[in-house]
């Protein structure tokens, strides 16, 4: 009896230290960050957020965004919502959109419904698209470095 308690505590302090082990191997396994241009991110469809969204990569869009929205690549899934101005360099929409658009590349899919205005470079709209504002051709929408903002110093705050 006092054998089996014996071997209890020894195979806890076991299982502590390779739970340990494992979380430390977690930790370093993803603490490097992907290269930019291969991060991906999504907000699923049971998702709202409110506020602004700023990264570089991809963001998949699936569920409720209310807020500004910053990407390289903004893709807005069916039935997804976003209530917001949203910069990108590449977006393709097939939910709702109310906001200012400015993208290099935007793409209407046939399910897209947008009320606001687009700046562009190139727009495709799909058939039964649905878009109601004002869209405007400029070759210099957004520039690469307006995705990500600038850390700025403390001397520059003042």
């Amino acid at each position: 009896m006092f054998g089996n308690s014996k071997g209890n505590a020894a195979g806890t302090n076991n299982r502590d230290s390779s739970q340990a082990q494992e979380a430390k191997r977690f930790t370093v396994a993803h603490s490097a960050a992907p290269a930019a241009s291969d991060a991906n991110s999504s907000i699923s469809s049971g998702l709202s957020i409110i506020g602004k969204i700023v990264g570089q990569g991809t963001l998949g869009i699936f569920g409720h965004v209310e807020g500004e929205v910053h990407a390289s690549t903004v893709q807005i899934g069916d039935g997804a919502q976003v209530e917001g101005d949203i910069v990108a360099e590449e977006l393709t929409i097939g939910g709702r959109v109310k906001g200012t658009i400015h993208a290099n590349r935007v793409k209407l899919n046939s399910t897209a419904v947008v009320e606001g205005d687009i700046y562009h470079r190139s727009l495709a709209i799909e058939e039964n698209a649905q878009f109601e504002g004002m869209s405007r051709r400029q070759e210099n929408v957004i520039n690469t470095s307006s995705l990500v903002p600038a850390k700025r110093s403390p001397a520059q705050a003042n």
